[in-house]
Formats: structure tokens, C-alpha cells, sequence
């Protein structure tokens, strides 16, 4: 996937870096701010689709750009990068589904309504320290190939 010739993963990747966070912060916002929550609610929710939406996104251009380019699958760094991505989609994935759950149950009081914001806040959480860690991984992937051309 291309556009103008340049492969569409380091383009898309920025909106998952940027709304990735930002879904998950205001999700974590929601989960723990009763006072704030009605006013947070589709704010909340939007973000944490759209966070969802730019992750799938991310890692279906980062597949297909890993197989346009093969050798750089041998790297370890990409292969790191990988690993962390697989396991971002899938908890971005969950991160979403509890988003909906959490908008939808949203006036639900008790038990049901504490233990949907309780694994909403942890799925938040979650996303936000893998975001963290597999740009990272990324970010050192390029950064070690920008530095083996000299």
C-alpha cells in the first residue's frame, strides 16, 4: 500500500501514536471520574473507535509493507515491533468492544456498570502502555536502519 510512491504504514502509524492515547486517556477519564463521565461518554467512546480504527490501520499497512519489503522481516528490531503490534491489535481490539459496552451501559449502576468501567480502565491502560512500547520499537527499527546507511 502506497501512496505517491511512499508505503502508507509510516503515514498511517501517526494517527495510531496520536489517537491510541487519546482514546485511552479519556477512556481511563471515564472509568474513574463519575462526576465527568456524562459529559465524557461520546467523547469517550468516538476516541476509542477512532483509536481502534487507526490501529487495524496501522497494522494491516505495517503487514503490507512488510511484504512488499521481506528482508526487513529478518531484522530483529521489526521483528520486535511486530510481536508488539500483534499484540496491540488484538488488546486495541478489546479496547473498543469495552468502549462500546461501557457507552451503551453507560446509566447502569451496580455491580454490572462497576466491573464494565473496572476492565474498561484496565483495557485502557493497557492500549496506552503498548502504544508506548511498540512506537518505541518501531521508532529504534527505523532509527537502526537510518544509521546502517551512514
Amino acid at each position: 500500500m502506497e501512496i505517491s510512491g511512499l508505503p502508507l504504514h509510516p503515514l498511517v502509524v501517526h494517527a495510531a501514536v496520536v489517537f491510541g492515547p487519546l482514546g485511552a486517556l479519556t477512556a481511563l477519564l471515564y472509568a474513574v471520574l463519575s462526576r465527568w463521565r456524562d459529559r465524557l461518554r461520546w467523547p469517550m467512546l468516538v476516541l476509542a473507535l477512532v483509536a481502534t480504527g487507526s490501529v487495524v490501520a496501522a497494522y494491516l499497512t505495517g503487514n503490507s509493507f512488510l511484504e512488499s519489503r521481506p528482508e526487513l522481516g529478518q531484522k530483529p528490531l521489526v521483528q520486535t515491533h511486530e510481536e508488539r503490534a500483534e499484540l496491540l491489535l488484538w488488546l486495541t481490539l478489546g479496547f473498543g468492544v469495552v468502549a462500546v459496552v461501557a457507552g451503551w451501559l453507560h446509566a447502569r449502576a451496580g455491580a454490572l456498570g462497576t466491573v464494565v468501567r473496572v476492565v474498561l480502565g484496565l483495557g485502557a491502560a493497557a492500549v496506552l502502555v503498548q502504544v508506548v512500547r511498540t512506537g518505541d520499537a518501531g521508532a529504534r527499527a527505523v532509527w537502526e536502519a537510518v544509521l546502517a546507511r551512514g
